[in-house]
C-alpha cells in the first residue's frame, strides 16, 4: 500500500488552539496510507514580492516541505468570516513566485473549527475560493465544520466526544481516498 505524505496547515498560532487539538486528533485517527505532519507557519515573514529575489530561509524551507507533500489538510479557525492572516500569508508564500506555486495540483481538504455553533462555515468556504485559483482539488464531501469545539476535549487535550471521534475518523478516511484518487500513479 502506498503511503502519502500529507502536510497539515493549522491556521491558529495559539498554544492551546482548538484547531491544533483537532489536527492532532485527525493525525491519530488517520489510516496507515496517510503520514501527516503539522507544518510550522508561525515564522513565515509577511509575503513581499521584493523578498523573492533572495527568499528568507523560512520561505525556502516551507516551500520545500509543501512541494514534497502529496496533499494538504487545512485546519482553520474563522476570523471575521474569513481565514486568519497567518494562513493567508502561508498560502501566498507557497504560491509565489508567480508560475512556481508549490500548491499546484495537490489534493486538499478543509476542516474549520470554532467554539461557536456554526463551526467556521465562512472560513471553510472562503478558503475553498483560494484553492480553486491554486488548482488544488478540494474534497467536497464530507464537509467538516467542527462547532462547539471548546467542549470536545478533556484537560489532557484528549478528544472525549465519541460522535466527533467517529466523524473525524470517517473524514480522514475519506481524505485518504481523495488523495489516492487525485494523484497520478
Amino acid at each position: 500500500m502506498k503511503t502519502y505524505n500529507i502536510a497539515v496547515c493549522v491556521g491558529s498560532l495559539r498554544q492551546a488552539s482548538l484547531n491544533k487539538k483537532i489536527a492532532h486528533a485527525l493525525i491519530a485517527l488517520a489510516p496507515q496510507s496517510l503520514e501527516l505532519h503539522v507544518v510550522d507557519i508561525s515564522q513565515l515573514a509577511l509575503y513581499n514580492e521584493d523578498l523573492d529575489q533572495s527568499p528568507p530561509s523560512e520561505w525556502a524551507a516551507f516551500r520545500k516541505e509543501i512541494r514534497e507533500s502529496d496533499g494538504i489538510l487545512f485546519v482553520t479557525p474563522e476570523y471575521n468570516r474569513s481565514i486568519p492572516s497567518v494562513l493567508k500569508n502561508a498560502i501566498d508564500v507557497g504560491s509565489r513566485p508567480y508560475g512556481q506555486s508549490t500548491w499546484d495540483g495537490k489534493p486538499a481538504a478543509i476542516v474549520s473549527v470554532s467554539p461557536s455553533s456554526i463551526g467556521g462555515f465562512g472560513a471553510n468556504h472562503h478558503l475553498r475560493q483560494a484553492l480553486v485559483f491554486l488548482n488544488m482539488p478540494a474534497m467536497q464531501q464530507p464537509e467538516a465544520y467542527i462547532g462547539n469545539a471548546n467542549e470536545l476535549f478533556d484537560s489532557n487535550d484528549q478528544l472525549v466526544k465519541e460522535s466527533t471521534r467517529k466523524f473525524l475518523g470517517e473524514f480522514i478516511t475519506a481524505f485518504a481516498a481523495w488523495v489516492a484518487k487525485n494523484l497520478p500513479d
